[in-house]
């Protein structure tokens, strides 16, 4: 009855890449425990992602319709586009930002494949729909507070759907497209495509509403950095010393940090290879970064020290706690 049940199970609601070959063998309860545990992982990755879409979805329709829309005041990318158009036009935003955000979509589809462009295709729908049915209060009618909030939420709401796995601004995926095409980085292309809109607003609306609609994009660009990045930023530390075993154990009973040992040589004399010694890989938070270093020079004032910013991780030992004694 178990070996049934465990059959009609995989056969009816687990993935497997060869389904003509599953329905002729039976599985072991290693490849159904497996498989259920894969389906688990991708129900709850599913199910967060969701959520944050959600999520920015609401916080960037706030950030339209509680402040933005009733001032015309526009952001940069997709979405300063579309409120450009609804400033100048007659045209409801909902629509322009499906209309102004289509030709992205079927530019992601083929730059980042099917899945990511119908979740950026549904954030997108959703986005409109919020704008059109759900009612926000006009929050004030200050220029600067409008600008600054504006941009904040408008930001928060694009950073959260970008960390659910889609966009509800179409700017970055042009601006990958044409980095392949060009010599200029994604940087370059969204800088440039914002002065062009940027400029269009100062010529059809008025210099002031540009320049206040330039603080709202600055707003936005760094509440989407820290939506992303997060609050805290991650170093990772290359560590050379002769005295690797002794810095290896004070970041692990000091700082409670993880590491990783490399087998390296040392070539700066001329001519030689010196002894072969452990290199030491770690990585640790800006704000611990102090500490590191002291404790480091306590050890060995001469240990060469390479550092590089790190946008995100995920494992380890970097979310726990320095060890207490």
């Amino acid at each position: 009855m178990k070996e049934f049940l465990a059959n009609i199970i995989i056969r009816t609601t687990l993935k497997f890449k060869n389904k003509r070959k599953l329905l002729n063998e039976n599985p072991s309860e290693y490849k159904v425990a497996k498989e259920y545990r894969q389906s688990i992982i991708s129900l709850k990755r599913n199910f967060k992602n969701l959520i944050l879409i959600i999520l920015g979805i609401f916080s960037a329709s706030f950030g339209f319709k509680g402040f933005l829309l009733t001032n015309d005041f526009i952001d940069g990318g997709a979405t300063g586009i579309s409120l450009l158009l609804a400033a100048i036009t007659e045209i409801p935003l909902y629509i322009l930002i499906i209309g102004v955000n289509l030709p992205f979509i079927f530019l992601g589809y083929k730059i980042m494949g099917e899945r990511f462009a119908l979740k950026t295709a549904m954030a997108i729908i959703g986005l409109a729909l919020c704008v059109a049915i759900v009612p926000f209060p006009n929050v004030t009618d200050d220029d600067l507070l409008v600008a600054v909030f504006g941009g904040f939420f408008l930001g928060a709401g694009i950073g959260l759907s970008i960390r659910g796995g889609a966009v509800i601004d179409g700017t970055e995926i042009l601006a990958i497209f044409l980095s392949r095409k060009l010599s200029a980085t994604i940087g370059d292309i969204i800088i440039l495509i914002n002065i062009i809109i940027f400029s269009f607003a100062a010529y059809l609306l008025s210099i002031e509403i540009a320049l206040y609609s330039m603080i709202t994009y600055i707003a936005a660009s760094k509440t989407l950095d820290f939506i992303i990045e997060g609050i805290e930023e991650y170093i990772g530390v290359t560590i050379i010393s002769s005295q690797s075993t002794r810095v290896r154990e004070m970041i692990i009973d000091k700082l409670g940090r993880g590491v990783t040992i490399y087998k390296g040589q040392g070539g700066y004399a001329k001519n030689s290879i010196s002894k072969e010694m452990d290199i030491i890989y770690t990585v640790i938070t800006r704000l611990e970064l102090n500490k590191l270093n002291t404790e480091i020079e306590k050890i060995e004032p001469n240990a060469f020290i390479i550092m590089n910013s790190i946008k995100d991780i995920r494992g380890g030992m970097i979310k726990k706690r320095p060890l207490k004694h």
